[in-house]
Formats: structure tokens, C-alpha cells, sequence
């Protein structure tokens, strides 16, 4: 089952490799693997680089079911820019970025029920029985793991109050 795209624009300044590290922190925080499947880099213009990422997390709640979330990252213009942060030389990049996350909930990850009739028929059956916990507990989880990554890039930007509004939704701090 996939969820609906969460998009995040921002254009300025900003630490990416503190992004980078923030979003790593997240999923390690959260039981995440995290891996970097592309990464572009185009030749900078005069107005600044082009840069392309794709970053996978998944995580394996049960033997059943899994986690994805792709993280697509794209940015244009982008330039190193050195800042005096409290008396010391702090290297930031200037920016546009455009960041997509989507989510996919998937059922049956490990194919236990594939490869013969009667399996099928198990796996059916298991389907309609674990339907109600896929569709309240599961896939309300990620939707909302998906909003607190997007919140902490938005507070990592500066682009909203330091609150996250499904804050302890979920029984967490």
C-alpha cells in the first residue's frame, strides 16, 4: 500500500550536511536502515551545482509487514558559502531543494505465501484476518513517521514553529 507523497521545498541557506545527518539520526532513531541508491552531481554553472539523491529507509515492523520510505532529493543553485557563526568560519550551501518522501507499507515481504495454491489461500485468508491491524495500526504508524521526518526537515530549515503538531500520537516524545 503506498501512502501519499509529502513534498518540502526551501530555497536558502542551510547546512546540508547537517541534513544528512539529521535524516540518518532519524532512521537509526526509529529502526530504519538507511541506504543512498543514487547520486548525481552535474557540473556547476555559474550559478551553482545541480544535485540528485535518492535515499531508501526500510525497516521490517513484523515478518508480515515492512516499512519503505524514499526519500527523492533534488537541488538546484547550489553554492558553498562560508558563515561567521559566533567568531567561527561555518561552510553552508545556498540553495533551492526540493525534497519528496513517499511511503509504501508492504504485506507479505518475505513471500511466505506465494509459490503454491495452498499457500495462496493461507495468505488470503491471513490478509482478511490482519486487515483491521494493517489499516489502523500499521499504516496510521508510518503515515505519521513519514509528517515527523518532514517535521524535523522543516524545523531543520526553520520553516515552521518548533512544535510538531502529531507529537505523542503515537505514544513517543
Amino acid at each position: 500500500m503506498k501512502l501519499r507523497q509529502v513534498t518540502l521545498r526551501y530555497n536558502g541557506l542551510f547546512d546540508f550536511d547537517g541534513l544528512y545527518s539529521a535524516v540518518i539520526d532519524w532512521a537509526k532513531n526509529y529502526g530504519y536502515m538507511w541506504q543512498e541508491t543514487s547520486y548525481k552531481h552535474k557540473v556547476p554553472s555559474p550559478k551553482g551545482a545541480e544535485q540528485e539523491l535518492d535515499w531508501i529507509l526500510t525497516k521490517k515492523v513484523t515478518d508480515y509487514m515492512s516499512y519503505e520510505l524514499k526519500l527523492t532529493v533534488h537541488a538546484w543553485d547550489m553554492m558553498e558559502v562560508n558563515v561567521d557563526v559566533d567568531g567561527r568560519k561555518k561552510s553552508l550551501s545556498n540553495a533551492r531543494i526540493y525534497i519528496l518522501i513517499n511511503g509504501k507499507l508492504t504485506t507479505d515481504w518475505q513471500n511466505k505465501f506465494k509459490g503454491g495454491k495452498i499457500a495462496e489461500i493461507i495468505g488470503k485468508w491471513y490478509g482478511k484476518v490482519m486487515k483491521r491491524d494493517i489499516e489502523t495500526a500499521y499504516f496510521d504508524t508510518l503515515y505519521y513517521r513519514m509528517w515527523n521526518l518532514h517535521a524535523i526537515m522543516k524545523k531543520y530549515f526553520d520553516m515552521q514553529s518548533k512544535k510538531y503538531a502529531y507529537k505523542g500520537y503515537l505514544g513517543e516524545n
